[in-house]
């Protein structure tokens, strides 16, 4: 147990040393790996260094070959596809037609959008960025606040890990082996709720300060019809990719496919791919993907070392000792995520601490399915919590002439409504396990 608290001390100093977290974590594990087995640096030649270098190799040749982990690259195709073929300002200009003439309205309409483009992106950082060049321009031209503008992005690109197809659901469920279908049902009604509860705190904002969100042009009742009608390109896409995992027709893998393909076709069908813009697509889906597999391979590698050490069991036994509720050992580790939040990126964070929490989890009993969802929504909160907000970073960089702190003043009735998301989450299981238990009894 010291050895890990050892190991845990040395990754957060290269962290703070701002070491890549996936290094951090691959070069923890290896040499705690093998100081566990009792080798030395005097040995570094000794054949017995084979174990560990064995068991680093291993974990890299199952990630690459892996056919499970082949739907992280295919969906982040498919949401570079979606980001470059205008669908998020046609999802943004039916949700104003609807909502652009109420007081926030604009805001309110960011956040549907962000909702829609979730749906067939899959990322946070994507969503927060594509819809900063949609949403940005309307609202500065009715003279909205920065704050409430950049807020409303900020927040609602957190919803691109939660609503399915999501990465980090994915990959929590390759990594914990979870069904990734049970996850991507289980999103859906807490996806919707924080929805719901963003737009709240928009009316929130705009009651306290009318100012901050002034009314939009209204839109005659045929156009809002012909609006909506042209988002069938997202309504199509999110329908056969994840309405054919939801009833079984193919699996996740083969449904990303078929939603990169889809995509695919969409982009040509709006001529917004040109040989350049295809090339730039694969760079960055090539980019992304590598990150997120050398991120899980040192999370794979650390998570070696520590289940090594024993560590989970002895911090379940030492809690079990305790005699304190398993729902206070819960919400203790949520506090945990929360602070981690303010300094580690979402998936890092994730990666980081799931084999340690994961095991103590299933002696507790909870469910993963619903411990998933907890554990995505928790990191939603540290997307936009100080100082390390992903989003508001993302946001910083998309318009360098508002301030960051400005975006932070302006998240925080969202940041509290995510809270009460997370209660609400925490206290009625139900709002997750509904829909799996309904789809898949």
């Amino acid at each position: 147990m010291i050895t890990a608290l050892i190991g845990f001390a040395i990754l957060g100093v290269l962290i703070l040393a701002r070491v890549p977290i996936a290094f951090a974590m691959g070069l923890v594990g290896f040499f705690g790996f093998a100081i566990e087995r009792g080798l030395t640096f005097e040995t570094f030649f000794d054949f017995r260094w084979k174990v560990p270098l064995s068991m680093v190799s291993s974990h890299v040749v199952y990630t690459t070959q892996e056919y499970g982990l082949s739907v992280i690259p295919l969906f982040v195709l498919m949401g570079n596809f979606v980001g470059r073929s205008g669908l998020a300002a046609e999802l943004y200009g039916a949700a104003y037609a609807w909502l652009g003439h109420r007081r926030g309205g604009l805001a309110m309409s960011t956040v549907l959008a962000c909702g829609g483009f979730s749906a067939i992106c899959g990322s946070s950082l994507a969503t927060a960025a594509t819809m900063s060049r949609v949403a940005i321009p309307p609202m500065r031209k009715f003279q909205y606040h920065d704050s409430l503008a950049t807020a409303s992005i900020a927040a609602g690109g957190t919803l691109g890990i939660l609503i399915p197809p999501s990465v980090i659901l994915i990959i929590y469920g390759v990594f914990t082996e979870t069904s990734i279908r049970e996850l991507f049902a289980a999103g859906v009604v807490p996806g919707l709720l924080g929805i719901l509860l963003y737009v709240l705190a928009v009316r929130y904002v705009v009651w306290r300060n009318p100012e901050a969100g002034p009314p939009g042009d209204a839109t005659p009742r045929a156009e809002r019809w012909r609006a909506l009608a042209r988002v069938y390109g997202v309504l199509a896409l999110f329908i056969l990719v994840i309405g054919g995992i939801y009833a079984g027709i193919f699996t996740p893998t083969e449904a990303a496919g078929i939603g990169a393909s889809g995509a695919f076709l969409i982009a040509l069908a709006k001529r917004s791919l040109t040989i350049p813009v295809l090339m730039e697509i694969l760079r960055d889906s090539v980019k992304t993907s590598t990150m997120l597999f050398a991120i899980l391979i040192g999370a794979l590698t650390l998570s070696s070392f520590v289940t090594r050490t024993g560590f989970p069991n002895l911090l379940g036994e030492w809690l079990a000792s305790l005699g304190v509720p398993a729902m206070v050992t819960l919400l203790a580790m949520l506090a945990i995520y929360i602070l981690l939040g303010m300094i580690l990126e979402s998936l890092s964070m994730l990666l980081l601490t799931l084999p340690v929490f994961f095991p103590i989890v299933q002696q507790l009993g909870f469910d993963p399915v619903w411990f998933g969802i907890v554990v995505v929504v928790v990191t939603e909160i540290s997307l936009i919590t100080p100082p390390v907000g992903l989003n508001v970073f993302v946001l910083s960089a998309m318009v360098p002439d508002i301030k960051t702190r400005t975006i932070f003043r302006g998240v925080v009735p969202f940041w509290i409504v995510d809270i009460v998301r997370l209660a609400l989450l925490v206290a009625i299981p139900a709002l997750s396990l509904w829909l799996p238990g309904l789809l898949y009894p």
